[in-house]
């Protein structure tokens, strides 16, 4: 008797860290390079000894046959990435306006390392998802993602086929929401920067004897920063309630 509970015991946790450690390593600010993986490891052990209790009831009995329990893991791994991948998507968009921002302020060519990707990126992109990963964690954001972890449970059962129609096209909504977010966070320097640049093409045209490239380019930069400083505030908004209403919405069953 004893023997059979351990039994189950260990199945649930082992099904549960699954979909929960597989959706860690994917999360921004749990899955990025920069944390170490034993780390990684120990809080999605942690978290899914958490959230057992809670999925257990939900939890369909171990397959007999090693095939049938490759597959359910399979499922279970598959809805964990989907889920992290939902929230890396977005933060993908920041890294879009940053590469915008870039060309309106001629910093294109400043590329620096991205700590969350831990590759090359522009400047902008890289101190935008900074600060947006900064604020997922100010703003207790990264509960809403843990619960909607959680919460997908009642969404997606376990030893259910996943509904890879559906994720196909949260993905591609996701990727879509996300250029859209970053086309909203660049606007205001991609008008800014229309206007710098009729300005400075009409003072070529009163002034040909004026070496206009060497005055542009300072002052683009400079009014690169002051759009920043103005508009960072609102940019965060957008990013977190964007952010916030995608899981809401997923949950919802949109």
């Amino acid at each position: 008797m004893i023997q059979d509970l351990l039994s189950a015991g260990v199945f649930a946790y082992l099904l549960v860290f699954a979909r929960v450690g597989s959706a860690l390593m994917v999360l921004p600010g749990f899955g990025d390079a920069y944390v170490a993986p034993r780390l990684r490891l120990i809080v999605a052990l942690a978290v899914s000894l958490a959230v057992a209790p809670i999925a257990a009831p939900l939890l369909p009995p171990a397959p007999p046959a090693p095939a049938g329990l490759l597959l359910l893991l399979g499922g279970e791994i598959a809805i964990g990435i989907f889920l992290g991948l939902l929230a890396r998507l977005i933060m993908a968009g920041l890294q879009v306006a940053g590469m915008i921002i870039a060309f309106q302020t001629s910093l294109a060519n400043a590329f620096t390392t991205d700590p969350v990707s831990a590759q090359q990126g522009a400047l902008a992109g890289t101190f935008l998802t900074v600060v947006g990963l900064l604020i997922v964690f100010v703003t207790d954001l990264h509960h809403v993602m843990l619960r909607a972890v959680v919460d997908s449970y009642s969404l997606f059962e376990p030893g259910v086929m996943p509904p890879v129609g559906d994720f196909s096209e949260a993905v591609a909504r996701t990727v879509s929401l996300s250029f859209v977010l970053g086309l909203k966070i660049a606007a205001p320097f991609v008008a800014v920067g229309l206007l710098f640049s009729l300005g400075i093409g009409v003072l070529a045209r009163l002034m040909p004897q004026v070496q206009v490239f060497f005055i542009a380019m300072p002052l683009q930069i400079a009014l690169g920063f002051v759009v920043l400083g103005l508009t960072l505030s609102a940019a965060m908004v957008v990013f977190t309630d964007t952010l916030s209403a995608l899981y809401g919405d997923l949950l919802a069953g949109g």
